[in-house]
């Protein structure tokens, strides 16, 4: 299992330093398109290098964002209310940890599984995207890789917090 675990925790790295890379993507975008706008304005419609698709590449590039962002963060666990969880074991927090991470996975899991429905749906279609024109069909796939990794690393993740809260090495 060890394999396994290892694996999807260097998959979610990689997709979390990808998630880097789609916010700095995002940024010079944005600050390109107000360059090229402002250009575009103080020159009264003379000079236009404005560029179609902007909105679009910060929306799809937020969204994957986040989603390369969530299997690599689920293991770092979430704000505890130390007022609550104070007078608990260790042991209890750590299975309260295990139940809380495994409803991420189950989160994961029923977002993946409507992804993939979605996939199908939009691949009978045709559909794309309205500037750029990319098929709905990668969209909603790359949603559905990051939504199934989020899913494992939420299910394996919670098993080892219960685990330890079980007293099991």
């Amino acid at each position: 299992m060890r394999p396994i675990m290892e694996a999807v925790r260097r998959l979610a790295a990689a997709m979390h330093v990808l998630s880097g890379i789609l916010l700095i993507g995002m940024m010079v975008t944005v600050l390109l398109d107000v360059i090229s706008r402002g250009v575009f304005g103080a020159s009264g419609g003379e000079i236009d290098f404005t560029f179609q698709g902007g909105v679009e590449i910060v929306s799809y590039g937020l969204l994957f964002m986040v989603l390369f962002t969530l299997p690599h963060s689920v293991s770092r666990s979430q704000i505890v209310v130390d007022l609550f969880t104070e007078a608990m074991s260790a042991r209890l927090k750590a299975v309260l940890a295990g139940i809380y991470t495994f409803g991420f996975g189950l989160l994961g899991i029923g977002m993946a599984v409507r992804f993939f429905q979605a996939v199908g749906r939009v691949a009978e279609t045709g559909e794309t995207t309205q500037d750029l024109l990319i098929p709905m069909t990668f969209i909603y796939g790359a949603t559905a890789f990051a939504t199934t990794v989020l899913a494992l690393r939420g299910i394996l993740v919670a098993l080892c917090q219960l685990r330890e809260g079980w007293g099991q090495p």
